[in-house]
């Protein structure tokens, strides 16, 4: 069953993402993971079969095995749901989660490992990341000398835009700043260390935080196709741009497809779409493989 929106009658829906619905259940929150997909900012019209349950079995996975660091995961099992939506497991089954309720924080966490992407663009360009100076003669991919932090906005509307250490410290405070620094930090190197253990390489990866009461806890998604960079170990070469397990085959496409990269977002070709899924399933089954 392929899911582009979610209405649930008699639930409260409090929020709708790029790919998530966000309904009330008073003390809880439920999070139902669509098959939306955006690229550039914006959604596209398409669905990518199976993509909602990738992108909640893989978070799931990584709440679960990341758990001492403190997330918002409550129940993933539809069996232990309350009644309220047990008449809704068809459309529930695999692509949702139970969380608790947080006070979001109002920037996405960005930790780079290696040098690709918007990072490399900005490093070809300017010899900076995150608009700090780091060493000349690095190569497209390579890894970085250290983990660099570069936040951005959370744009409810258009795109997200990088936002500089100072600006983060700004907006959330010095010492919650640095809190949300060093947590992501920690959860990358974590999720770095156990992924390559699966002959995956995380190049770089978004996370999001909320508050719960004065406690921190890592939200939303947890190093999925959506919010991180893979590349097989094995196809990995400086100087390159490696094949990925995550929507980067999207991106090419749509940079080559003569789109200006402004909505309305066109309408995806069969095969890309296939090839697209093919991605995240290759994703989910190479790093949540025990």
């Amino acid at each position: 069953m392929e899911l582009l929106t979610c209405t649930l009658p008699q639930l409260k829906k409090i929020a709708s993402g790029k790919v998530r619905e966000l309904f009330d259940l008073g003390n809880e929150l439920l999070l139902v993971a669509t098959d939306r997909i955006s690229a550039f900012d914006c959604v596209l019209p398409n669905t990518i079969p199976g993509k909602g349950e990738v992108l909640t079995r893989l978070s799931a996975f990584w709440f679960r095995t990341l758990k001492d660091r403190g997330n918002h995961l409550i129940e993933t099992d539809i069996a232990r749901y309350p009644c309220v939506l047990q008449p809704y497991k068809r459309i529930l089954e695999g692509r949702s989660m139970i969380v608790q309720k947080t006070k979001p924080l109002p920037i996405e966490c960005v930790v780079r490992g290696y040098l690709a992407g918007s990072g490399w663009q900005e490093y070809e360009q300017f010899g900076t990341l995150g608009g700090m100076r780091i060493p000349k003669g690095l190569r497209q991919a390579e890894e970085l000398p250290e983990l660099f932090f570069t936040p951005s906005t959370k744009a409810t509307e258009g795109h997200d835009q990088p936002m500089s250490w100072k600006e983060c410290q700004e907006l959330l405070g010095e010492s919650l700043a640095q809190e949300v620094k060093e947590r992501s930090f920690s959860l990358y190197a974590q999720g770095r260390k156990i992924a390559a253990e699966r002959g995956i390489i995380i190049a770089d990866t978004k996370f999001e935080f909320g508050l719960c009461g004065e406690k921190l806890l890592l939200i939303d998604e947890c190093m999925t196709p959506d919010s991180s960079r893979f590349w097989p170990i094995d196809h990995y070469r400086v100087g390159t741009n490696p094949p990925s397990f995550d929507k980067q085959y999207l991106r090419d496409y749509l940079a080559t497809c003569g789109w200006d990269k402004k909505p309305p977002a066109p309408v995806l070709p069969p095969t890309v779409i296939a090839k697209t899924a093919q991605k995240y399933q290759e994703a989910l089954v190479i790093t949540s493989s025990s």
